[in-house]
Order: structure tokens, then sequence, then C-alpha cells
């Protein structure tokens, strides 16, 4: 899971640190550098990981030998998990995300695993996709700063622009956008060649992140899982979730229940795409939409469905 990370150059002081295949927890991140300042975009899932980024970042940029700025795109702790070895930062989240990410600490997902054998096929779900983290022993370090909207920074001589576009994918997504370089660092408002999973909703605000990114008219866009991209692959994540929408709305409206409705619906063409389970949060979170009166699931619920799906 590890071995292909890699560090993509995307110009003179930016950079993405990609990790294939951008399944679950394999999360992208991020460096801008102007003359000895630096912003981390992200840190990654466990404290390994994140120290083999940051000594890549190290060798090909000066200034990420200390980094000045982190920014925290929205509160999953593949996203922010690594905090601690950057903790002399300034650490930056929206609000929102501040808030959220006391919701599940490191200790959480470690004793998830630690008790997994005894949870069945759900447990083996939950060792597939996260057994190969270690979660013990982190630290968590949660922002500095927060700010709601729009918050601009100088690093160096560059402004970087911070746009808060949730609650969405989570509570409070925030995309980077970088103009001088036509660059957007995205976080989880795109998954590319994989399954965008709503944790938050409402889909419309997902939607609209979407658009907002096209309409700053990037030439580098940086996902939050999965590789590099371009307007394509915005286009591609809008539309599976206005196509995940409107079949979970016609199954609500004929009585189906949301986990029949996510058995029922045919993925199509988003089937080929990683992770394709996860329509079972997705269309979860649309029936809360939709008003759905039933309890809302907790989180071994949600990940017993998408392991029936995973099968």
């Amino acid at each position: 899971m590890r071995d292909d990370a890699r560090l993509e150059d995307l110009g003179p002081g930016l950079f993405a640190y990609l990790q294939p295949d951008g399944s679950w927890g394999l999360s992208n991140a991020g460096l801008v550098c102007d003359g000895e300042e630096s912003l981390l975009v992200d840190t990654l899932y466990d404290l390994p990981l994140t120290q083999r980024m940051l000594d890549e970042m190290t060798s090909a940029a000066p200034a990420a030998r200390k980094i000045d700025t982190l920014v925290n795109t929205h509160a999953n702790g593949d996203h922010c998990y690594g905090n601690e070895l950057v903790g002399d930062a300034r650490i930056i989240s929206s609000t929102a995300s501040a808030e959220e990410m006391n919701a599940v600490p490191p200790t959480i997902m470690a004793a998830f695993l630690k008790g997994a054998d005894d949870l069945g096929e759900v447990g083996q779900f939950l060792r597939q996709a996260f057994g190969e983290f270690e979660f013990d022993g982190i630290q968590f370090t949660p922002p500095t700063e927060t700010f709601d909207g729009q918050l601009d920074l100088q690093v160096g001589d560059r402004t970087v622009e911070l746009i808060e576009v949730g609650p969405a994918h989570t509570r409070g997504d925030v995309i980077i956008h970088v103009p001088d370089a036509h660059a957007v660092f995205t976080g989880d408002i795109l998954f590319i060649d994989g399954t965008p999973i709503m944790w938050e909703g409402p889909v419309a605000n997902w939607i609209d992140a979407c658009e907002k990114i096209i309409a700053l008219e990037p030439e580098i866009i940086v996902p939050g899982h999965g590789p590099l991209t371009d307007i394509k692959g915005v286009l591609a994540v809008r539309d599976y979730l206005a196509y995940v929408r409107d079949e979970a709305r016609i199954r609500f409206d004929a009585g189906l229940s949301a986990r029949e409705a996510a058995l029922d619906i045919k993925l199509a063409d988003y089937s080929a795409w990683l992770d394709s389970e996860r329509i079972a949060v997705n269309v979860l979170t649309l029936y809360r939409e939709f008003g759905d009166l039933a309890p809302p699931p907790g989180p071994i619920e949600m990940f017993e469905l998408m392991a029936e799906l995973a099968r």
C-alpha cells in the first residue's frame, strides 16, 4: 500500500503527494512554497506515512524543512491524524471541521481494529480497509485557528485562498486555491477513479462545490483521493452525485428502505470506480435529506451495509 506513494512536482514551489490507489485512507496532500515560507495541505492517516511524506517534501523543497502553515481540508483522520509531526505550525481549518475532528479521534480507530474479530463480516471489512494503518500512539493535534467562509493567506509573495464549501463530504470541507499557479487542492470534494462518500450532505452543496471548482478555471487539480485530474474529473464526480440523488429519490418515493435502494441502484459505468459499496452511505445520507424518519444508523451499521455490498 505504501511503496508507490510519490511526490509530484507541479511547477515552481507547488507539489502534490499522491498515494495510489486512493482507496480507504490512502489520501493525497500538497505543498505550496515561496521563498522560505511553506504551506502544507493536509497530513496523512498515521505517523509513519506522514513522516515519509515530510521527508520527501524536505528533500524536494528547502522551505519544507519548517512547515509554517498547515491547512486541514476537513475532519477525516486520513487528512489530519499526522498533524502532530508539524505541531509547531499554524494549523488552520474551518470552524465546522475543527468541531467535527473531536468525533473520531485516533483512539476510536485503534479500538475498532482491536475489536474487529468480534464484529464478524463488518470486522473483516474494517480490517481490509484500515488494517494497514498504525493508529496507536497518535497524539491528536487539532487546529490552532479556524475560519468561516473564506480566508486569504500569504505564502511568501503568493496568495492562497481557503474557500469553505461544506457541509458536503463532511461538515466543513475546504478547498485551497493557488491563483498564480491556476491550481486547486480539493480535499475530499473530489475522489478520482474512486467512489465519493457523503457522510454529511446535503448533496446540493457538494454539487455546488464542484461548480465552484470549475468556475476557478484551474489547470492543476489535486483531489483528496486518486490521480491528478482536470475539469473532466470534476464533472464526473458532479454527475455521479446527481445520478445517485435521482435514483435514490425514485426509490424513496416508491417506498423502498435505504438498504433496499442501495442494493437496487444500478451503478453502470460508476461500478468500475473503487469502493462502489460507498453508495450505501450516500443513499442513507440522501434518505435523511428526503425526510426519512428512521433513526440514523451508527458507524457500525453503515459499515455493515457497505460490507454487504462489497461481497
